[in-house]
């Protein structure tokens, strides 16, 4: 099967999270739009340096005031990175938006990087400082742990990545209706089969609306009955066959499934 990657301890829930000031477009649209910019306050782009340049990389999602939740193939230890918080358009300097330096990049142990679909795709980023919250700058929920959503479940995927197979990256963020495809129909055979694991959640698959490389790490927004928004996915991986092929959908681990680790993480390594 081929596939590609898509190249303060407080916890989020404890401070306020999920409940952007300005309220994003959730029409059902078909196609992927561009975002009501900071509807998703929580985004992140992730970039790195490159011939004294900065480039986006890879999306993530702030979990904390000083904690980002990314995904493990989105870091390389050879590479120098910031992460800019408040952003909606990388070309444009933004009021308000901030590139922050790591002061510790956090890999999940199990990430094995020479095989993305065994799973464990998680990695947490310690920023140098505490960003402050403000309209464009929110942080995001985590799921309850175990939290399983239903088939057919309405998500967004949010990020600057490719709009389309083998395209450029966008400049502005972009958002994107992606219902759930739960795990007995994505681990089908004519699907994901058994390269899906239950500590991933599929989304899409219509052949028309996918994650695509630079939406790596960036989250599966769903919400909830009490109408928070919570990150239930981090952007993982698509099918080698293109990134909106049929019954190929984005597949992304599962954040429920990461609780404890998160948790640990973020306590050992408090200030």
């Amino acid at each position: 099967m081929l596939y590609l990657v898509l190249a303060s301890v407080l916890i989020a829930g404890a401070l306020g999270c999920g409940k952007p000031p300005i309220q994003p477009l959730t029409t059902r649209v078909v196609n992927g739009v561009e975002a009501t910019a900071h509807s998703w306050p929580w985004q992140i782009s992730l970039q790195y340096e490159r011939n004294g340049q900065w480039g986006h990389t890879c999306g993530g999602s702030l979990i904390a005031t000083n904690w980002v939740m990314t995904a493990a193939h989105c870091i390389n230890t050879d590479l120098t990175y910031r992460v800019y918080v408040g952003k909606h358009n990388l070309l444009e300097s933004e009021s308000g938006s901030k590139a922050i330096s790591p002061e510790k990049i956090i890999v999940h142990e199990k990430w094995n990087s020479m095989f993305v679909a065994q799973g464990n795709d998680i990695a947490l980023i310690k920023l140098a400082e505490h960003v402050t919250l403000s309209n464009s700058i929110q942080l995001g929920c985590i799921p309850t742990a175990g939290t399983i959503l239903a088939n057919n479940y309405s998500c967004y995927i949010t990020g600057w990545g490719r709009i389309y197979t083998g395209g450029p990256i966008s400049d502005t963020l972009q958002q994107a209706l992606m219902p759930v495809v739960d795990h007995s129909t994505c681990s089908k055979w004519d699907w994901w089969g058994s390269t899906v694991k239950t500590s991933m959640v599929c989304a899409g698959g219509d052949g028309v609306v996918a994650g695509c490389n630079g939406d790596s790490g960036g989250p599966l927004n769903c919400q909830n009955s009490q109408g928070v928004w919570e990150v239930h996915g981090i952007a993982s991986f698509v099918s080698g066959l293109g990134c909106n092929y049929p019954k190929k959908p984005t597949v992304f681990t599962r954040v429920s499934a990461f609780n404890d680790w998160i948790s640990k993480v973020m306590t050992v390594t408090q200030e």
